[in-house]
């Protein structure tokens, strides 16, 4: 299957780290040095979630070669979703008029939008769909605690969409090669590890060190693992796109690895961790850099506890 187009909504407003000195104690020093970020996006009270993934979905249509009502498959990938019986993804067909596909949410956490890009493949194998529409957004700070010196201060808001068809398009796009999912509840911390209760209204990271631990462990070894099943090595990678949780994660990857810095597209430092569209998030910033033959992975890892990967080659 092949990734068609893409595009992004991502709010103007950033919270720099000094912001939460008074709120949490943790200084803008203190901040960067553990998590690499700077700042983080932040919706307004008018961009709520249907309206920064309807933002997005316009966004990837200005560049989509075929009529968006040909889309007869549409998933939600998000872990705070601001309705759970009108989900964004009818929300978004209503808007767009795309009467005849199926839609529904699904949520893995950070892992979220790879765990639905594995979905659309499934539903291309099968031949109940031909053309997909992924949207995957969060919208952290309907439910980030910002007194919370774990946690409080990591997450940023946005969306991101991505056009996908079983054949490919006439222009360059990228094919993707491979994707792989995992569930892993079973390890480490597992659903203790992050977790997000509505109820109590709080993003909670209790063990950000197993966290950390199995993320890194994570993310090179599926990444490691694709490259293999498909007989390439880390040197034919031109970018690698990891979870944007904590470019500590990113920077221990990329050693354990061998991969050079050059290589780790991210927009942590200014965005922070916008939880499952983090990854595509980045993917479609830089879509216009993108070159036939360039292969790109993706790989991430999520609260309860779960990770994915993909592969992808222009062509």
């Amino acid at each position: 299957m092949y990734i068609n187009t893409t595009g992004y909504f991502v709010p103007e407003q950033r919270v720099l780290n000094q912001y939460f000195l008074p709120i949490n104690g943790l200084s803008d020093e203190w901040i960067y040095q553990r998590t690499g970020i700077k700042s983080r996006s932040k919706a307004s009270e008018s961009e709520t979630m249907d309206f920064m993934c309807i933002e997005a979905v316009k966004d990837a249509k200005k560049t989509l070669t075929y009529d968006i009502k040909e889309v007869d498959l549409i998933i939600f990938a998000s872990y705070t979703p601001s309705d759970l019986v009108a989900t964004t993804a009818h929300v978004v067909q209503r808007a767009f008029g795309i009467e005849n596909a199926k839609a529904f949410f699904i949520s893995s956490a950070c892992s979220s939008a790879i765990n639905a890009t594995e979905i659309i493949q499934s539903f291309f194998i099968s031949g109940k769909a031909k053309k997909a529409l992924l949207i995957s957004a969060d919208r952290n700070s309907s439910y980030a605690d910002e007194s919370d010196p774990k946690s409080g201060h990591l997450w940023g808001d946005a969306a991101a969409a991505v056009f996908f068809s079983k054949d490919k398009e006439e222009k360059m796009q990228a094919k993707v090669l491979d994707v792989d999912t995992s569930g892993l509840g079973c390890i480490g911390k597992g659903p203790g590890g992050v977790y997000l209760n509505p109820q109590e209204k709080g993003i909670k990271m209790p063990d950000g060190r197993d966290v950390f631990i199995q993320a890194c462990s994570y993310i090179a070894k599926n990444t490691q693992a694709i490259l293999d099943k498909n007989k390439f090595t880390i040197e034919d990678l031109t970018y690698f796109i990891g979870h944007q949780a904590n470019m500590r994660i990113l920077s221990h990857v990329s050693k354990e690895l061998g991969m050079s810095a050059e290589k780790c597209l991210s927009n942590i430092e200014e965005l922070g961790n916008t939880g499952s569209v983090s990854s595509i998030l980045v993917f479609a910033q830089n879509y216009s850099r993108f070159k036939p033959n360039d292969l790109i992975c993706i790989s991430t890892f999520g609260g309860g506890y779960s990770s994915g990967a993909c592969l992808l080659l222009f062509e």
